[in-house]
């Protein structure tokens, strides 16, 4: 009988944006009182992306040091999973693929299911390097999070970008087989292809990801799945960190746990360090959970982590990694936080000023103004194409 590796997260890269806008300065334009940012939702500061910055410089910069790390050559898939598409023919991948220098001999797709694309992406990895564990599996998680100045989401605003190479013998997470899966038909959160700003129904959002939990639990569990107690702790997909502690909180109550604080802090309180100051990164968020768990954690060699990916309209998945001995010596804590604590915070009036800017639609020649010292740029559009430089 054939031996089916261990497969799963061998190596996990981060990025986030040029800008910052601290929620103290979000709360002293509209009035409102800090706390309802800080401790209401959870959130201390969000990313802003630069002019030319995107969702394709955003995965560059984050997969760059994986390629930098573990090179090309066993790469032949790069999925690229995004709910703000910049296009609706080409995969964003594709820009990725020739920015990193990739080999020819790769095959690139982009994956659509609101925040949780980069699970699909995840799952559909591991298939490929179960049938051939010589195989890795580039995937990219990267949003930019727009809502309408002054609406109820701008607070939960931001953007990011995970990269994460899946392969057989991981040195990170081991993905376990059983996963709970749900879908429903919920209208919670939107974007018609004629607007840039998505479309949310703050309260119908809640209740979806909440049934979402109750859904994924109980199909989890059909499949074999583990028991609660199993896991050490618990990756939730973020859109602000508070909803991770209710959906927590909710599952406790479901599996007839209980739901104080200390049990949900003590499964969760390691997941939100980056969430907390980027904001939501859409299809990135579950994975910034992990990079954040991983880091912080005392050993968790040998746990098991449980995953709750949800996209809005909606679909969830819930799963479960077994952490590899040695993962400590493969993290990028330095770099991750370098990312974070190299952002120029903006005033109001310049996040302002970025968030009104929008790319002509005319086909001509635009060069774009430089604002980013990161390593890619979007440098133009020129006959209605977008031209990215690497530096």
């Amino acid at each position: 009988m054939s031996h089916t590796p261990a497969i799963g997260i061998h190596d996990l890269s981060l990025a986030t944006t040029e800008f910052v806008l601290p929620h103290a300065t979000l709360a002293a334009h509209n009035g409102t009182d800090v706390g309802k940012y800080h401790v209401g939702i959870g959130q201390r500061s969000m990313s802003v992306a630069a002019a030319d910055e995107d969702i394709v410089t955003l995965a560059a910069t984050a997969a760059a040091p994986i390629i930098a790390r573990h090179g090309s050559d066993r790469i032949r898939t790069v999925v690229f999973a995004t709910e703000s598409s910049i296009d609706q023919a080409k995969s964003a991948g594709v820009y990725v693929h020739s920015l990193l220098g990739l080999p020819s001999a790769s095959r690139v797709v982009e994956l659509k299911q609101a925040c949780y694309g980069a699970t699909a992406g995840l799952q559909f990895a591991i298939g490929l390097v179960r049938r051939d564990p010589t195989q890795r599996v580039l995937v990219i998680a990267s949003d930019v999070s727009k809502y309408e100045l002054d609406s109820p989401g701008e607070a939960t605003q931001g953007a990011a970008a995970v990269a994460l190479l899946v392969s057989a013998d991981p040195a990170l997470v081991t993905i376990e087989d059983p996963s709970g899966v749900f879908t429903a038909d919920v209208m919670d959160f939107w974007r018609p292809n004629y607007r840039d700003a998505a479309l949310v129904d703050g309260h119908e959002s809640i209740t979806a990801y909440l049934q979402a939990v109750e859904g994924c639990w109980k199909d989890y569990t059909e499949q074999g799945g583990r028991e609660l107690e199993d896991f050490a702790a618990f990756c939730y997909h973020q859109p602000f960190t508070k909803m991770a502690y209710k959906a927590h909180r909710h599952l406790l109550n479901y599996t007839g746990h209980a739901t104080d604080e200390d049990q949900a802090r003590k499964g969760l309180e390691q997941t939100t360090a980056y969430n907390n100051v980027i904001g939501n990164s859409y299809t990135a968020s579950v994975y910034l959970a992990l990079a954040s768990l991983l880091e912080n954690a005392d050993d968790l060699t040998g746990r098991a982590i449980a995953f709750l990916s949800y996209g809005s309209g909606s679909v969830a998945e819930l799963f479960a990694g077994t952490v590899t001995p040695g993962y400590r010596d493969h993290l990028r804590t330095d770099a991750h936080q370098h990312a974070v604590k190299r952002r120029t915070e903006l005033d109001y009036a310049a996040y302002r000023e970025l968030h009104q800017r929008s790319l002509p639609t005319d086909g001509s020649d635009h060069p774009i103004p430089e604002q980013t010292g990161g390593p890619f740029r979007l440098a133009a559009l020129r006959g209605h194409k977008r031209i990215y430089e690497a530096r």
